[in-house]
């Protein structure tokens, strides 16, 4: 089958496209599927250039998301059958039933995983996962469009409405125009009834944030001193905003404080702009403002937000397609941050 392996961390070059993989057999409980498309994530990235303490066997394979159609199903599967279309939820729980696993908070478990981060990922022809983590995809509903929803959607609806707990008529900051967990809760906020606003780094791409939802945009790269928190205290009228989604971390995450109005929250939900940070803590405790970490979600959430995708309320975005085979120069396009929306793989 057609595969991308990675066969050591470090740039794109590494990746490896090959076409004679053998293809994998599901065991129990366990079903196998051929992968329509595969939506690439900035976690693909950081696993292929690696961090100190991440071991993984090598070859390795990258890769959270998928759709496809399921191709065979091990023992004991009940409710799948051959030629079904499904989406795949990108988070794998290893556990014999701890105390998170039993309360439905799979996503605090010991032996949660990501797929394409510590077990095998999607960048490839088949793939075999759990029976549970299949959810049926409608005839109508692209496999890129749902491929594209997976991971980021979850991220982000876990992190607003489990976490940060968003409120009809509430304000949203979310720092980042284009990026795909940007892009969901751009969309999910919309969908609760928010005022948007939307920090970015270029006017073409604050105009996408507004055809999905943006109502009030702040181009970066256009203000003299870059300090984006002043617009936000300019632009609501002195009140700041109640919550805050920033994905970015040590660049931007006392702006994201500053642009928080009393009894605000922040949510952190990832460090692509680095993880460790200095934070002036007379701007939390005097101002009663929290910050709430969130990663992933639950099963549950899962099937709740993919099924608003289903419904057609919100919308996987599909910034660029590539053929598998083109795998290094998909991730050179990701690395320089040009293109709107989820880069798609397609096997």
């Amino acid at each position: 089958m057609k595969i991308v392996y990675l066969y050591e961390h470090g740039p794109a070059v590494n990746l490896k496209y090959m076409t004679d993989a053998p293809v994998p057999e599901p065991g129990p409980n366990e079903v196998r599927v051929k992968v329509e498309a595969a939506a690439m994530n900035r976690l693909d990235i950081w696993v292929r250039n690696g961090w100190k303490g991440l071991e993984l066997p090598m070859p390795h394979i990258l890769g959270a998301d998928a759709a496809g159609i399921v191709d065979a199903v091990g023992e004991g599967v009940e409710g799948w059958s051959a030629g079904d279309r499904v989406a795949v939820n990108p988070g794998i729980v290893d556990c014999g039933g701890c105390e998170w696993c039993e309360r439905g908070l799979d996503n605090y478990c010991n032996n949660y995983h990501i797929m394409g981060e510590t077990t095998t990922g999607t960048y490839a022809g088949y793939i075999v996962v759990p029976a549970r983590n299949l959810l049926a995809l409608p005839e109508y509903v692209s496999f890129a469009e749902a491929a594209a929803a997976g991971l980021v959607f979850l991220t982000a609806w876990h992190s607003l409405i489990v976490r940060g707990k968003l409120r009809t008529g509430e304000s949203v900051l979310v720092v980042g125009a284009s990026g795909g967990v940007n892009t969901a809760s751009i969309q999910i906020a919309k969908l609760t009834g928010c005022a948007v606003y939307v920090v970015g780094s270029s006017d073409e791409k604050l105009e996408e944030a507004r055809a999905i939802g943006a109502d009030h945009l702040i181009n970066r790269n256009a203000l003299d001193d870059g300090n984006w928190s002043k617009s936000v205290y300019k632009m609501t009228d002195k009140r700041l905003v109640d919550v805050v989604v920033d994905n970015v971390g040590a660049p931007t995450m006392m702006m994201s404080i500053r642009s928080t109005r009393p009894g605000g929250r922040v949510l952190t939900v990832g460090n692509t702009g680095g993880p460790r940070m200095e934070i002036d803590n007379r701007h939390l405790f005097f101002r009663h403002v929290s910050i709430i970490g969130s990663t992933m979600g639950t099963s549950a959430d899962y099937k709740d937000v993919m099924r608003l995708v289903f419904a057609g309320k919100l919308k996987g975005v599909v910034g660029a397609e590539y053929p598998l085979e083109d795998a290094v120069e998909a991730h050179r396009a990701m690395e320089s941050g040009d293109v709107f929306g989820k880069i798609v793989l397609k096997p």
